[in-house]
């Protein structure tokens, strides 16, 4: 039986009615930020209160808002869960086998200074990942190989969550920009055109942005060269492939330019003063009163290799994985089902949409397919490269699946809680209230795209969620759609570093399970900085350089 959402079930306001609607983000920020709940449980509590909200105030069938919070609960799992889950599973293998302690000093020899070592891998290798994987990988490896190298945890899962905003628009090959184009009925290059003129002012910023929260002004004087190179060379590729080639390759072909960029120059510049962590700066002091002995001795170039096969093998099976033939091969062991009392049972209304629109429901379970099952075969080649039996192999597979199981949880409430806002109508009144700003709408309208990043975890899932209202709002104030519908995706990616699924993704990568809230109170600001350069770039864009904005 179908239901429709409607948007001012409070006072018959739609102000009242979203104020309502964000009572359960405002109990998750709190019990995280106030209260320090652990994740699984501030998560549960959430969505115990969103499912309450939504059946008293929104009117949403008892049986639908159970059904849509298990569909997010799912997805959360799978695929999101099982790329986490893979990520760190191939991470512990090399760590169990010692090929990581040989990583470590390889990318020491390119550099020893911690600054440079995170734009080489939170950076420029985290966008890689981003532009071929994304859905959590990019913070799940570059977080965990972070922790690896000596990393302060909460820092390495903060610094990689801040890094994975830039490439987040071009993720996956490009999803987020074709899904927006395919729900507007837009043209998919003018939509890359628009944030290819947004976003690479902000990838210019962030390798600064890095090395200045990990070691202040003066620490970003002295690797100043380091870091121009990593984000202009990053930002100049973004912004040529985005406006010429369309929204497939901006990520993977910037982060490779921008990674062997920084190793160029590091063959002919060093950094004056080598940035150590406190601990490391006593060992040091240590070492130069005569006991180098204790130092790890050099590893061969063998050796070296062979340590970085399993993330060579990873680089190759992600890519083989995104290849059409090979996804199509793969998609034939998928199976789908339409959800249960779900599936276009609940339909958008006006003004969300010109008319009311069934919204589907179906998962896929696309077992050999799934980017996380090409990080499982990357584990087993590996196996028989990094020399781990097949007894330990699988018990380092149970290890890493009980090291897991509460951030798997947690993955599996946040997703649940994105979806039941959706369905419900909650998400949509929320944004319904921002448009109703009038002129101000191109500052709220990255805003708008960032509640929807930080609901659902995935630029993609908030460019569906809102492009249509995006582009709607934007002909009734005579704004150009693509302005907007553009806004909509930058803005987002400032809120993914926030979003309750990237936040126990970075937690799990890294060790950090129980510590969410502080997680999120490292992030917060910096999502919230990037997302006033966003509005402030989308308003010069939409009143002082229209120009700049392709299509009608």
């Amino acid at each position: 039986m179908s239901w429709t959402q409607g948007y001012t079930p409070v006072a018959g306001s739609v102000g009242w009615s979203a104020l309502v609607a964000t009572l359960p983000i405002l109990f998750f920020f709190w019990a995280l930020a106030v209260k320090r709940m652990k994740g699984h449980v501030a998560a549960f509590y959430t969505v115990i209160i969103a499912i309450l909200i939504s059946i008293i105030f929104f009117h949403f069938p008892i049986v639908k808002a159970v059904s849509s919070t298990l569909y997010g609960g799912l997805t959360g799992i799978w695929p999101i869960g099982w790329i986490v889950f893979t990520a760190v599973f191939l991470y512990n293998l090399t760590v169990k086998t010692g090929h990581f302690d040989t990583i470590r000093e390889s990318i020491s020899g390119i550099t020893s200074d911690r600054r440079i070592q995170m734009l080489l891998i939170a950076f420029s290798f985290g966008a890689f990942l981003e532009g071929a994987a994304g859905f959590g990988a990019p913070v799940a490896i570059a977080g965990a190989m972070l922790v690896g190298l000596g990393f302060n945890p909460l820092y390495a899962a903060g610094l990689c969550l801040i890094a994975d905003t830039g490439p987040v628009a071009f993720g996956a090959l490009g999803i987020p920009v074709t899904a927006l184009a395919g729900v507007t009925h837009s043209n998919a290059l003018f939509l890359s055109q628009v944030i290819g003129r947004q976003l690479p002012i902000v990838s210019f910023l962030l390798p600064f942005w890095l090395v200045f929260v990990m070691s202040g002004w003066k620490g970003l004087k002295e690797v100043l060269p380091a870091a121009f190179t990593a984000g202009f060379s990053f930002a100049i590729t973004q912004f040529l492939v985005a406006n010429y080639l369309g929204p497939q390759l901006p990520d993977v072909l910037s982060a490779l330019v921008s990674l062997v960029a920084v190793i160029i120059l590091m063959r002919f510049w060093q950094p004056k003063t080598i940035f150590r962590f406190k601990n490391e700066e006593q060992i040091a002091a240590t070492s130069e009163l005569g006991l180098k002995s204790n130092l790890p001795p050099k590893h061969s170039a063998g050796e070296v290799l062979r340590a970085w096969t399993p993330y060579i093998l990873l680089t190759v099976m992600v890519i083989l994985w995104t290849l059409p033939g090979v996804k199509k091969a793969l998609s034939g062991f998928t199976v789908t089902f339409k959800f249960w009392a779900l599936h276009n049972e609940v339909l958008k209304a006006a003004p969300i949409v010109a008319k009311a629109t069934p919204i589907p429901a179906i998962y896929t379970f696309d077992i050999l397919a799934a980017t996380g099952t090409s990080i499982l075969v990357t584990a087993f080649l590996a196996k028989f490269v990094i020399g781990i039996s097949m007894g330990d192999w699988l018990k380092t597979f149970g290890e890493t699946l009980k090291q897991l199981k509460y951030p798997l949880t947690t993955i599996g409430l946040v997703v649940g809680f994105g979806q039941l806002m959706n369905y419900s109508g909650m998400s949509a009144t929320m944004a319904l209230a921002l448009a109703h700003t009038g002129v101000l709408f191109p500052i709220f309208a990255p805003l708008l795209g960032w509640i929807g990043v930080f609901l659902t975890g995935s630029d993609t899932s908030s460019n569906l969620l809102f492009g249509g209202l995006q582009q709607l709002t934007a002909q009734q104030l005579h704004l150009n759609p693509y302005l907007t519908m553009g806004a909509n995706s930058s803005g987002g990616v400032m809120g993914k570093m926030i979003s309750p699924q990237s936040i126990a993704v970075g937690t799990s990568a890294t060790g950090l399970v129980g510590k969410e809230g502080d997680l999120y109170r490292f992030t917060i600001k910096h999502s919230v900085l990037f997302l006033a350069i966003i509005a402030v770039i989308t308003v010069l864009q939409a009143y002082v350089f229209p120009g700049m904005i392709p299509g009608k």
